[in-house]
């Protein structure tokens, strides 16, 4: 009899069982939301809410608590045009910004989401487990995005503007180069035309005094 014995099985034995479970759990931390059976969804719950009750604590023993019951604190890795680049840890992601979003909630940190489907092969129910406000989550960071992109509008804007300003500077300065070249070339043609005059002048009177 199974009397006071709490948890499923699963078909597997007690390793595999914790394995799999630190491995959801990772996945739920790192994706904020993981599809798989029923089953494994509640199981993998109870888990969860555990490890994000622990995390709201924040000090340093509930950091090794948690890293001691992932079993090791695995990198998050996202790929920016083709290479991979870390963006963090899982435990750095539950204290840092997970769990301050339930500073004001008791419980009831993720729920599950009955899928329109089954599995293939054993015709297992498929659901949705996700964290309670990722959708929240997505918004934000759809405004995000939002705001990036305008602030990136805005930059080319001013850098378009600062293009036409320097234009215009420089055309500007070519022009008023352009003035005072003209402006020397017309001195020095009154120059030359006021000494002819004046050369012209001396030889007339030479010729007057020699007759």
């Amino acid at each position: 009899m199974r009397h006071r014995v709490a948890g499923r099985k699963l078909g597997r034995d007690s390793e595999h069982r914790l394995a799999m479970q630190r491995n959801l759990v990772a996945s739920l931390f790192e994706h904020e939301r993981v599809s798989t059976t029923l089953e494994k969804a509640k199981e993998v719950r109870r888990f969860a809410e555990r490890l994000i009750t622990l995390a709201k604590k924040g000090d340093l023993a509930a950091r090794r608590r948690a890293i001691s019951l992932l079993g090791n604190n695995r990198d998050i890795i996202a790929y920016e045009e083709g290479a991979p680049v870390m963006k963090g840890t899982i435990v750095g992601k539950l204290f840092s910004e997970i769990a301050p979003r339930y500073l004001d909630r008791a419980g009831g940190y993720t729920r599950i989401v009955k899928l329109a489907m089954n599995r293939l092969g054993d015709n297992g129910q498929v659901v949705l487990l996700q964290l309670v406000g990722e959708e929240e989550g997505g918004k934000e960071q759809t405004k995000k995005s939002s705001n990036k992109r305008a602030r990136r509008a805005t930059a080319f804007a001013e850098s378009v503007e600062k293009v036409k300003s320097g234009t215009a500077k420089a055309v500007e300065k070519d022009e008023t180069a352009a003035a005072v070249a003209e402006k020397e070339v017309k001195k020095g043609q009154a120059a030359e035309a006021g000494e002819e005059q004046t050369e012209s002048g001396d030889s007339a009177q030479q010729e007057e005094n020699k007759e």
